[in-house]
């Protein structure tokens, strides 16, 4: 395989070095500027790509060492949307019955557009510190709207809520044109809603905020697609499902059938990266609605755990999901990033890179190539 997604491939984010959370730590607070923390952003970046190629992996990242939070720092790039703080809590689950919340919610204040790149600089110091295939990573908008419905977009900015997808898919028509031209040719979308959907808890709160979850997937399908549209035919796109991604912790649960035709056969996407760690994520059934010619991604390795998974265990998975879709469409991955916030999961760094390996020498032996 020459484009992604690869054989071996990884979701995106990467556990933060610790001088490199005290640094975001002093900027915050005034201690250093902007430029002393971006070349200690750019130190740690350089490890992290050698760390991702010295594990085999083909698709380079730049462990989204920029941001805070896998959504946030991109969202907000854009004009018209705000961070707030609000009374509609997202509870995070543990091992153990561990337990935590963030109140934290991404607001559309006014009208949606982009004044300005967000991940062009990013990207083309990537490029220049790998040979391998740099990967962009970009949160999609869907998850925003999911949380709260109409409710976290302003009346007064958008009385019609179809102008605020229309805004929002040309704010990011702006930002992958200009990726595109400075040579992007593999893009991810993460996406939370799609995966989110399947819990029981969620479906009823979406009810609540005047959404209809069985309508969602076909929605959200369509503005996924609308956002890649028009991109140029070397460019990969990939869409990874998630649920829920925060200090080991995730926040829901459930399988893939209640959008898995959907999400697979409505959006126009490359490849998709699917959770599948544990029992949380269901049956590989819903794959028997994968196209043909669409990548699934196989998240069997956790990014949470620091337990080592055993190859056997994960060749068997492959060959249990290969029922349903053929194998050579079938890709290995972690089920998810290790730091989707600058907290990060409760393993090490080693981990991380011998979780890397160990999807690089699985891709070796079951499909003889990464």
């Amino acid at each position: 395989m020459t484009r992604g997604p690869f054989r071996a491939d990884h979701v995106g984010s990467l556990l933060r070095p610790d001088y490199l959370k005290e640094a975001r730590a002093q900027h915050a607070a005034g201690a250093i500027d902007a430029q002393a923390l971006r070349a200690l952003e750019d130190r740690a970046i350089r490890e992290a790509v050698a760390l991702q190629e010295q594990a085999g992996m083909k698709a380079i990242t730049d462990g989204e060492f920029r941001r805070a939070f896998w959504h946030v720092d991109f969202l907000t790039g854009f004009d018209g949307v705000e961070a707030t703080q609000s009374d509609y809590a997202v509870s995070f689950k543990g091992k153990g019955g561990a337990l935590s919340q963030t109140k934290s919610m991404l607001s559309v204040t006014g009208k949606v557009g982009r004044s300005k790149p967000i991940m062009l600089d990013s990207y083309r110091f990537l490029k220049s510190v790998t040979q391998e295939t740099p990967k962009v990573c970009i949160p999609s908008p869907t998850y925003m709207h999911l949380r709260g419905g109409r409710k976290v977009v302003a009346d007064a900015a958008y009385p019609d809520p179809e102008a605020f997808w229309a805004d929002m898919v040309a704010a990011y028509h702006a930002e992958i044109a200009d990726l595109a031209q400075a040579g992007l040719s593999y893009l991810q979308l993460d996406d939370v809603s799609f995966a989110t959907i399947c819990d029981a808890g969620v479906r009823d709160q979406v009810r609540a905020d005047g959404l209809d979850p069985d309508a969602l997937p076909a929605k959200y399908a369509h503005i996924v697609s609308a956002i890649v549209a028009g991109r140029p035919a070397g460019m990969t796109v990939t869409m990874h499902t998630c649920r829920g991604n925060h200090d080991s912790m995730w926040m829901a649960e459930g399988g893939y059938d209640a959008v898995a035709d959907a999400m697979l056969n409505l959006t126009d996407v490359d490849g998709f990266f699917m959770e599948y760690d544990t029992e949380r994520a269901g049956s590989f059934a819903p794959l028997r609605f994968a196209p043909k010619g669409k990548k699934i991604v196989l998240g069997l390795v956790s990014s949470k755990e620091a337990a080592m998974e055993s190859k056997d265990d994960l060749k068997r998975r492959i060959d249990e999901a290969a029922r349903y879709v053929p194998l050579d469409q079938l890709c290995i991955s972690p089920q998810c990033g290790f730091a989707s916030t600058t907290v990060g999961n409760r393993i090490t760094e080693d981990v991380e890179r011998r979780k890397l390996a160990l999807c690089a020498e699985v891709a070796l032996e079951v499909w003889g190539a990464l």
